[in-house]
């Protein structure tokens, strides 16, 4: 937790932001076209779900199905596109630590958890709840959201169709880089899960770090 911004940014430029997310915390941010996005794993195998919309028309938001579908791969890596309904393209993933991101997980919410892990679970806190709180700062509601994105967390498909959530390919400090393609706002559950792997069954902070390319000014 002590290195620099310097090094902790995946891809060089100006730093226009830097912030932790604290354990089973939410946060969003507009991210400016251009600008690049490193997160950081500060603690390892800690999952960040993870949202897209056009910062101008939040009607414009991340698809799963369009981006798979473009990219003819189910997982999520350097050169990755991740694209509207409409195909146009949000942001980027140009630089990846780890190799690997999930695309299908969905988000963890209370009703999901009491289904999965019994009733006592019903007062945890989760993801969709982290989405609601955040999102509400945008005019983002539960209508309005859709598929997500689980960075750093680990779901292998078999070869008869069959997944699940297993331990993190991620290790302390991996880090993976999003490049804006036009004005976005990205809203994050840095996961709260303790009943599977995703997060080690221990959710940690995490790293937001936006930069500019050296020489553009806004």
């Amino acid at each position: 937790m002590t290195t620099s911004i310097e090094t902790a940014a995946l891809v060089p430029g100006t730093v226009v932001l830097d912030e932790e997310v604290g354990a089973r915390g939410p946060w969003s941010a507009v991210v400016e076209a251009g600008d690049v996005l490193t997160i950081v794993d500060l603690c390892g195998n800690q999952a960040v779900d993870t949202l897209i919309y056009a910062a101008d028309d939040d009607r414009q938001r991340y698809s799963a199905a369009a981006t798979v579908s473009s990219q003819r791969n189910l997982f999520l890596t350097t050169g990755s596109v991740l694209r509207s309904d409409d195909h146009d393209a949000l942001m980027t993933l140009v630089a990846d630590e780890v190799g690997s991101h999930d695309t299908v997980g969905g988000a963890c919410s209370q009703e999901s958890n009491t289904l999965r892990y019994g009733h006592h679970t019903k007062h945890q806190h989760a993801c969709v709840e982290n989405f609601l709180v955040e999102g509400s700062k945008w005019g983002i509601g539960k209508r309005d959201l859709v598929s997500n994105i689980n960075f750093f967390m680990n779901v292998p498909v078999e070869a008869d169709g069959t997944l699940g959530i297993v331990d993190g390919l991620s290790a302390p400090g991996k880090r993976l880089a999003l490049r804006a393609e036009r004005d976005v706002l990205v809203l994050v559950s840095n996961c709260p899960q303790i009943n599977n792997p995703c997060n080690g069954f221990d959710p940690t902070p995490v790293r937001m770090i936006v930069t500019r390319p050296t020489g553009v000014r806004r």
